[in-house]
């Protein structure tokens, strides 16, 4: 599920503001223990439990099925792995949208001890070789094709570059087909001993990071890891398996496949597909038609579904809780989540891929401010400090510093990368997520930008969203980004990407220095000024700093910084 992998505050602290003493440090509560079992373990009890209830349901093609029925699918398609000679520890990547198949091979992997490489739909080929080369899987299943994307051509194009891949399967053609025959021609048996085996720091999955300073590195997670955040991150919505919870955001990102599918599996809540890819309306429609308790998605998610133009006709009156991250919510966008939505117990969440993702979550009685000002507050069995980046010391309460989480989420490493492992956890097992955050004295911690994105002009450290959050109180300007760009005089000016009012007039440097002037000192006011219909962003909500510092560069004819 962002601002990292899920979810990002406002500044809350200023020069200025009171600062405690105490240490910018918190923990999660312990009273739940931990799932010390596996993924397939887990899903074994859930069906125990809730066999004939509503396991998952695929509204594009409305089919659907019950515990007992996911099982059985699971099972055919582990069990045609196996057959095919996929053996624990082999990598199976997934290269498909959203569809009840990408769901099915998730579990069988977990099932068979295998790790599951999730590919992003939007990939290119040269991304697809990176990654299928770099975890060195040995099988792809994937789509044939998805809108403008041919995978079985890029997939063709692909395989001599990847010398440890020996399998494609395309799901709905006959090779998938073969896989299930030979699934449920083969001895379930194979199964129950290879579970007795698997252990819950197994790894069970790569997610590739989003790879906006190069190419991706892959990080790997476990069943303890995944299995645990999408239990916790579940039982903080009050979760039961009465839920049935509207995914429209990505499988292939843990904002789906861990908050979505293992929150909803570890509960025996029912997982609903909108659509192979967002649409509002779509989103909409399913939340209606299965009575949905719970919706996910990133703000803009929410704020396209507001805006569908018959909205009022939807009954929505089922939900009552769900998740948004990715990105900060504007405050007039969560009020209309409660108010016109009705999801009263709507929770914030934040992490990274890296924290299997979440480490900060609030609470579905949290206030409205809390809800859009924080990312709330750590979750259970993780423990969070804020320290000073240039020493490691953990800042006061407060004051700003590096965002550094410890615990169960914290991810095995990076696979096949011992190097960027060590740069990013340390030998305490904390690892440094690379933002700036704040803490107040409640433990609710405001995520205020990323270490990278902090801006040095003429010796003096400025902090892009402060400045971010004084733009966008004007009111022709809808949301603004702040990115440095390089400067012979200072070393780095300030660029504001700015969207505006539509309808508004333009702005122009000139008229942003006197809208800042007597507001902001001198230094933190923007030189330079671009007008934008949207920010670049990842599929998951992410606004990309990087490209757009590179895009200035280009647009104002500077000279790129050394490298």
């Amino acid at each position: 599920m962002p601002a990292r992998g899920c979810g990002a505050g406002r500044v809350r602290a200023r020069q200025g503001d009171s600062v405690s003493t105490r240490p910018s440090q918190e923990a999660g509560p312990t009273t739940t223990p931990l799932r010390e079992h596996t993924i397939g373990a887990d899903l074994l009890a859930t069906v125990r439990a809730h066999g004939t209830r509503d396991a998952l349901v695929e509204c594009a093609t409305g089919r659907r099925w019950t515990y007992r029925e996911f099982l059985r699918e699971v099972d055919a398609v582990a069990l045609g792995l196996w057959a095919d000679g996929v053996r624990p520890g082999d990598r199976v990547a997934v290269w498909a949208p959203n569809c009840a198949e990408w769901v099915f091979v998730q579990y069988a992997c977990a099932r068979l001890g295998a790790v599951l490489v999730t590919v992003n739909p939007a990939y290119r080929s040269h991304e697809l070789v990176h990654v299928l080369r770099q975890s060195g899987a040995r099988t792809v299943i994937a789509a044939p094709s998805f809108k403008t994307s041919d995978y079985a051509a890029m997939l063709a194009q692909a395989a001599p570059e990847c010398p440890d891949l020996l399998d494609v399967v395309l799901i709905g053609e006959e090779s998938w087909g073969a896989l299930l025959e030979s699934g449920r021609c083969t001895d379930p048996a194979v199964l129950a001993d290879i579970g007795e085996r698997l252990h819950p720091d197994d790894p069970v999955n790569i997610q590739y990071t989003s790879g906006t300073t190069g190419f991706p590195k892959g990080a790997t997670l476990s069943h303890r890891n995944i299995l645990n955040n999408g239990f916790f991150v579940g039982e903080l919505l009050h979760y039961t398996e009465r839920d049935r919870i509207a995914v429209p955001v990505p499988f292939y990102h843990c904002f789906g496949m861990v908050m979505g599918n293992l929150a909803a599996t570890s509960h025996g809540a029912a997982l609903v597909i909108p659509a192979p890819a967002f649409d509002p309306a779509a989103t909409l429609a399913a939340v209606a038609a299965e009575r949905c308790t719970s919706l996910y998605g990133v703000p803009t998610m929410f704020i396209a579904a507001l805006a569908v133009p018959d909205f009022d006709d939807y009954e929505l009156g089922s939900l009552r809780t769900g998740i948004m991250a990715g990105s900060t919510c504007p405050v007039d966008t969560m009020r209309q989540v409660i108010s016109r939505m009705g999801v009263e117990e709507i929770s914030i969440c934040y992490g990274m891929t890296e924290t299997s993702p979440v480490s900060m979550q609030t609470r579905t009685d949290d206030s409205l401010e809390r809800r859009v000002a924080t990312v709330g507050r750590p979750g259970p069995h993780i423990e969070v400090r804020i320290v000073d980046p240039e020493t490691g010391a953990v800042a006061p309460r407060g004051v700003p510093g590096e965002f550094c989480t410890r615990g169960y989420p914290v991810m095995l490493g990076y696979w096949d990368q011992p190097e960027k492992t060590a740069e990013a956890i340390d030998a305490d097992g904390w690892m440094h997520t690379g933002d700036l955050a704040v803490m107040d004295d409640d433990g609710y911690a405001s995520i205020t930008g990323r270490i990278k994105d902090m801006v040095i002009r003429g010796g003096e450290n400025l902090y892009p969203r402060e400045i971010e959050e004084f733009l966008i109180t004007h009111p022709d300007i809808v949301d603004a980004q702040v990115v440095g760009v390089p400067d012979e005089k200072y070393g780095e000016e300030l660029m504001a990407w700015l969207r505006m009012r539509e309808g508004a007039p333009a702005l122009n440097p000139e008229a942003v220095r006197a809208f800042c002037d007597g507001s902001l000192p001198r230094h933190k006011i923007p030189k330079y000024v671009h007008l934008v219909e949207d920010f670049p962003m990842t599929v998951t909500g992410k606004v990309r700093k990087v490209q757009m510092r590179a895009e200035a560069v280009r647009l104002l004819g500077l000279r790129p910084p050394p490298a």
